[in-house]
């Protein structure tokens, strides 16, 4: 392993972070999505690789001082191909449906692989290069060290109640989808965040070559116990924000562990992902009409009880019909407009619903996809769903895109969404005011398929499904779709 250098290492990790921008730079886009994540896996081959062969260094360097490095190798490959199987694993039966609570699980492990790793270089500085055997650890390392070890601890506990709240299966009261607050929850949050800092500080400042435990580890605990109360008052309806903030927080906390490590690879990919993390909920928000700072210190969530229940307890005719009536209305019109939604996902009738849509264009109806941005569990959820049943491109517009065109459209399909296009969202009082919707309501005629009448995740009524041009379909999305599909001559 003579011809491995420092030198050949950076330039290989400075190699699979141009791949990772390029990654960034791909998935950007649904048509280069593909290039992108070819990028992406390539970047991460090189890292790896890069890594190895840097551990094979190492090693041999240790046996030639005659030191033993064969465990921490032996260790590292078990990790290796245990991490792998169970990734693969999982790669292969996640359901399209379960993605968003994938994610969350892996930014899980991603913060407990930040606060292990900073354990274990605070144990043992002169393994990782930051300090000489019998020395303290650098001030500045230190600095790094408390940074990446609460922002890791608060991804962690954070990303498992997220996921909790995303699966929507667990009886656990903290993995409900209704925000859970208490009299003066903020204020200990401050509190905590607070005496957080300050047990940081204390271990920033410890005088001495032995660490200062006990500050650290109190420290560490707090930072777990805040990530839970950060995310629990969080409603279902703002997951998706949460989602993509519990990504910029797993990249921050690996930049903060690289910095310690001395780790460009680290850093690069740690702060590319914070940032796009950050951009992504700045984004979210905007769709949402949140704070962006009430989404970092998890001062946001769902609707007020009262009007939950108001939209719960009102009984009101609706005027429903069939698939069969749904498919002839669509096969005579001129435009439909079709709003996917996590119904959609749950049916998993993407390619029903491909189908269908070929049906209406083979008649000369013009078919477009409405996207809203945080419709769906996480953002770019439909997007992927819509991808995976090969939906051309040129046929799906982003919410800004096609908002206008609502308005002359015959048809609005609108396929298990619900917050996305309810119209109280116009209104100032409502919880969801201000917050930008698809204007499915300015459709010519409205076409919408549910399971039932029961709210979204926001838990408002729709006042859209109570227009006079609006006819509900009651039903499983792939089953309604498979019968619009028949009906369609």
């Amino acid at each position: 392993m003579s011809f491995i250098t420092m030198n050949l290492v950076t330039m290989m990790y400075l190699v699979a972070s141009v791949c990772f921008i390029q990654a960034l730079k791909g998935l950007s886009s649904p048509a280069t999505a593909r290039s992108g994540n070819a990028f992406g896996m390539a970047g991460m081959a090189i890292a790896f690789i890069t890594t190895v062969a840097l551990i094979l260094k190492l090693r041999e360097e240790a046996l030639q001082a005659g030191l033993n490095g064969g465990m921490g190798l032996a260790l590292v490959a078990v990790g290796v191909v245990v991490g792998g199987a169970i990734g693969a694993i999982l790669a292969k039966k996640v359901e399209m449906t379960k993605m968003p609570e994938l994610v969350a699980a892996m930014h899980s492990l991603i913060g407990l692989a930040a606060v292990c790793i900073a354990v274990a270089a605070v144990s043992e500085p002169h393994a990782f290069g930051i300090a000489a055997t019998g020395e303290p650890l650098p001030f500045g390392n230190r600095i790094e060290l408390f940074i990446g070890t609460f922002v890791g601890a608060i991804t962690f506990s954070g990303s498992v109640i997220a996921f909790g709240k995303l699966s929507g299966k667990y009886k656990f009261r903290l993995f409900q989808g209704a925000p859970v607050s208490f009299p003066g929850q903020h204020m200990l949050n401050l509190a905590l965040a607070i005496l957080m800092v300050g047990l940081g500080l204390a271990f920033c400042l410890a005088d001495g070559v032995a660490p200062a435990w006990t500050p650290f580890l109190i420290m560490t605990a707090i930072a777990f116990v805040l990530g839970v109360l950060i995310i629990i008052p969080i409603g279902g309806a703002d997951m998706p924000v949460v989602v993509s903030m519990l990504n910029s927080y797993s990249g921050w906390a690996a930049a903060g562990i690289g910095f310690s490590l001395n780790n460009a690879m680290l850093i690069i990919a740690g702060s590319l992902v914070g940032s796009s993390g950050a951009i992504l909920s700045y984004i979210m928000c905007k769709a949402m009409n949140r704070s962006f700072f009430n989404v970092i210190l998890g001062g946001f969530g769902g609707a007020p009880a009262d009007a939950t229940a108001g939209g719960a307890k009102e009984q009101r005719p609706v005027k429903s019909g069939s698939a069969d009536d749904a498919a002839f209305i669509m096969a005579n019109a001129e435009s439909v407009i079709i709003v996917p939604g996590y119904g959609l996902a749950v049916a998993r009738a993407q390619h029903s619903l491909k189908e269908l849509v070929e049906k209406l264009t083979h008649k000369g109806v013009t078919v477009k996809y409405a996207i809203h941005p945080v419709a769906g569990r996480m953002p770019g959820h439909m997007n992927v769903l819509l991808a995976e049943a090969e939906v051309p491109y040129d046929q799906v517009f982003e919410m800004e895109d096609i908002n206008g065109e609502f308005g002359q459209a015959d048809v609005a399909l609108i396929l298990g969404a619900n917050d996305v296009v309810n119209p109280a969202a116009k209104d100032p009082g409502s919880p969801i005011a201000g917050m930008p919707i698809l204007e499915a309501y300015k459709a010519k005629s409205i076409i919408v398929n549910k399971r039932s009448m029961a709210s979204g995740y926001a838990g408002l009524d729709n006042e859209l499904f109570y227009q006079a041009n609006t006819m509900m379909v009651f039903g499983d999305a792939k089953k309604v779709i498979e019968d619009m599909v028949k009906a369609v001559e």
